[in-house]
Parts: structure tokens; sequence; C-alpha cells
């Protein structure tokens, strides 16, 4: 079994603490789904970025809302580039799996499309 990287991203309209939690929900959600995770045990930990205008919460309260209480939960500062996309947050889920990293479904929503049109998977 190996460790697998899941990345992910959304935004928001508004820094309120209803906005960042929901997308948060919608998002892992989304991952949880595309990549059929159906035990947290399988979950290694989750990184969570969010761009400096978001400081209204923290995302990971999303992830112990739907029951990743047991799972490593990070928050931290998105670097601040000139010109990128406001009101971001990101993600990075690491998964025991055996499936190759080729498999893995990752997920970007909203206007976080723009952020890798590359990636069509689970979208």
């Amino acid at each position: 079994m190996a460790v697998r990287g899941i990345r992910g991203a959304t935004c928001v309209e508004a820094d309120t603490s209803e906005e960042v939690l929901a997308a948060t929900h919608e998002l892992l959600d989304q991952l949880l789904r595309a990549n059929e995770i159906h035990v947290f045990d399988e979950i290694v930990s989750v990184i969570f970025t969010t761009t400096a205008d978001l400081n209204s919460t923290f995302p990971a309260e999303a992830a112990r809302a739907v029951g990743m209480n047991q799972v490593p939960l990070l928050c931290a500062s998105e670097i601040p580039v000139d010109g990128s996309i406001a009101r971001c947050i990101r993600v990075l889920m690491h998964v025991n799996t055996d499936k190759r990293q080729n498999e893995m479904h990752h997920v970007y929503l909203r206007e976080a499309k723009k952020l890798r049109p590359d990636v069509s998977s689970a979208q």
C-alpha cells in the first residue's frame, strides 16, 4: 500500500465562517466520493491553505464536522503571489491506497477551476 496525494481547491464569494465551512465541506465531500474514500482511517493527513484574504475560520473545522476527528489536520497561509485567485481554499489530502497516483481524482471547484485547467477529473 502506498501513500498518495490528492489535491483540490475551491473559492468563496466572501470571508465568512459560513461560506468557508460550506465550501470546504463541499470540496471534501467531492474529493472523498471521487476517490471512493469511505473510511477516514485511510486518510493519513490533510493540509489546508487559504489565501491571505480568508481569516474568518479554519477550513479544518469542516473536516472535523464531517467526522475527521482522528485525522491530523493542518491549516496554513498560501503564499501571496501577485495576480493569484482571491478567497481560495486549497487542500492536499494524503491517503493510504492500493491505487496508482494516476488513478487519484483531483477536484477543483468554482473559480479554482482556473488553477488547473489541465485537470479535468472529477469536475
